[in-house]
């Protein structure tokens, strides 16, 4: 049985966040004989959104694919990026002629491997179609063209609609990894059809911060209920994300961990 391990690191936050990832993907692959790497980058250029530039320094540094989430426009110049760049997605439930897609499927040593990513609804801005029929209509449709390992990024807010997907998916998809509160939980397994399953893989963004924003200015806010700016915190980065391994062939998922490490502290 040949297996491919898929390494995914959850939301990438600000100049901390993506230099540290671009400096230790390769020592992460290396030392987890990685064989695919995915990364969420909808944080990246200063907590909103993503440029092209930092999404080629992304894949130069060895991410096969980048997802992205609600900020994947801040950054303007963008929009103009996805025709040219199939390996980074946009949530599959925007409307067809939106720029970009929502999934794709590429070659490796190990075969075929598709991603996949769509956004919730609760809580959640814009409001987007349904992405449970949209996703499981995917996921149907690369298991049809022949693709085993199929991984799927779920950009939501509340746990309940990440649990959700994980169910509708399960047996249908590899994995199905939540993206976006930056927090992550310890609820990784193997869902009964065979998917690996967590809820949040957490951010890639200084540890002493809120969400990866400086602690005073949020406090602030909560505090006087007056706008104000959320700058980048400083200092020390935790990177967050899960490894999980898969069977190239059926896409069932074998095996599920998270991986949570602390660069640049004591």
């Amino acid at each position: 049985m040949s297996t491919i391990r898929i390494l995914f690191l959850g939301d990438v936050v600000g100049e901390p966040g993506r230099s540290t990832v671009i400096e230790q993907l390769p020592v992460l692959k290396e030392r987890e004989q990685v064989d695919f790497i995915i990364v969420n980058g909808e944080n990246a250029a200063g907590g909103r959104g993503i440029t092209p530039k930092i999404a080629i320094d992304l894949l130069r540094a060895g991410a096969a694919v980048i997802t992205t989430g609600d900020h994947v426009w801040d950054q303007k110049e963008i929009i103009d990026h996805f025709p040219t760049e199939p390996r980074l997605l946009r949530p599959l439930n925007y409307p067809p002629d939106t720029p970009g897609q929502g999934s794709v499927v590429l070659e490796t040593d190990k075969g075929k491997v598709a991603v996949m990513q769509a956004q919730g609804r609760t809580f959640m801005q814009p409001p987007l179609d349904n992405p449970f029929t949209l996703a499981q209509a995917e996921a149907e449709r690369l298991r049809a063209d022949g693709v085993g390992p199929i991984f799927m990024d779920f950009h939501a807010e509340t746990t309940s609609e990440k649990i959700a997907m994980g169910r509708v998916l399960d047996g249908k998809v590899s994995a199905v990894i939540g993206t976006h509160t930056h927090v992550q939980t310890a609820d990784e397994r193997i869902l009964p059809g065979g998917t690996g399953y967590l809820t949040d893989a957490g951010m890639c963004g200084p540890e002493q911060s809120v969400l990866g924003r400086n602690i005073e200015s949020v406090v602030w806010r909560f505090k006087s209920n007056m706008p104000t700016r959320f700058p980048i915190a400083e200092g020390p980065v935790r990177i967050c994300g899960v490894i999980v391994d898969v069977d190239a062939e059926s896409g069932r998922c074998l095996e599920i961990r998270r991986v949570s490490e602390l660069f640049g502290g004591e």
